[in-house]
């Protein structure tokens, strides 16, 4: 799959509509979280699915996968390969502190009319078509369009993974978009204790922030157990853990400070698989 494409894949799956309501969830899991000493290896799965971390739709692609390792310099993904419902890679945990493990990505998206026929810019979801016209972008809206709609999108989805002590290098923000910064290490986390992580947006406290904090094992469950959050005037989400296991959390945000051409809307999400611990 062609990056550009993948990149769209990926924005659809983000951000096509709220997490609670969403069929199909994008999301990455690690083996574990907490490693001890500078030998040891994280094995991530990587995948778009209907129940939380279990294969059942597509793989994420691995084309814009990053590593970062505890000083903030880029590490190396190895082992990397995808199948029919997941991809899966490995890290080596060969420096100590706190890792981060991801994507980042932005695109534009949106529609417009000739002579009442639309037109999509920024490709179609799915695998590539053979011999497949390139996507259409802003600069091919012709003057006599109608119906215009474009948005900017973008979307961070990140895991965090510690080698020995924590450290905190990893979460040092841009100042762009919906970003995490957490009070609470995310590999700190313990059942029947409450996390604290703030929320920022254009590096400023994005306030009333609404977060969807989803257990794994829905599978099993006849319950979903999702629970709808929201940040404060500072942009801290206070989060008790009911119990241990994996949890997948998803921030969503639409503003009008879209700053591309004829964009007139702007959606931001911030994705994250985080491991709770028994105490």
């Amino acid at each position: 799959m062609k990056p550009f494409v993948a990149r769209l894949i990926a924005a659809a799956a983000l951000l096509s509509v709220p997490a609670a309501l969403s069929a199909h969830r994008m999301w990455l899991l690690p083996s574990a979280t907490v490693f001890s000493g500078t030998d040891g290896w994280v094995t991530v799965d990587a995948a778009v699915s209907n129940d939380l971390f279990f294969f059942d739709h597509q793989p994420l692609r691995l084309d814009g996968m990053k590593v970062w390792q505890p000083d903030g310099s880029e590490g190396m993904l190895q082992n990397g390969a995808t199948g029919r419902y997941r991809s899966v890679f490995d890290v080596k945990l060969d420096k100590p502190g706190t890792w981060k493990i991801g994507t980042e990505m932005s695109a534009i998206m949106g529609s417009f009319k000739v002579d009442g026929v639309e037109k999509r810019i920024g490709g179609r979801r799915g695998p590539p078509q053979p011999n497949a016209p390139a996507p259409l972008t802003v600069a091919d809206i012709p003057a006599n369009a109608t119906d215009v709609k474009v948005t900017e999108v973008s979307g961070r989805n990140e895991i965090f993974v510690t080698a020995g002590a924590p450290t905190t290098t990893v979460f040092k923000t841009t100042g762009k978009g919906l970003e995490f910064t957490p009070i609470t290490h995310p590999d700190e986390l313990v059942a029947g204790e409450v996390a604290k992580f703030r929320f920022l947006v254009d590096g400023k406290p994005a306030a009333g922030l609404k977060v969807t904090v989803i257990p794994g094992g829905k599978r099993y469950r006849n319950d979903e157990g999702a629970r709808e959050l929201t940040t404060g005037a500072d942009g801290v989400l206070s989060v008790e853990w009911p119990t241990a296991g994996m949890y997948w959390l998803n921030a969503t945000l639409t503003d009008a400070k879209a700053t591309s051409p004829r964009a007139t809307e702007r959606r931001m999400s911030y994705l994250t698989t985080l491991e709770v611990l028994a105490p």
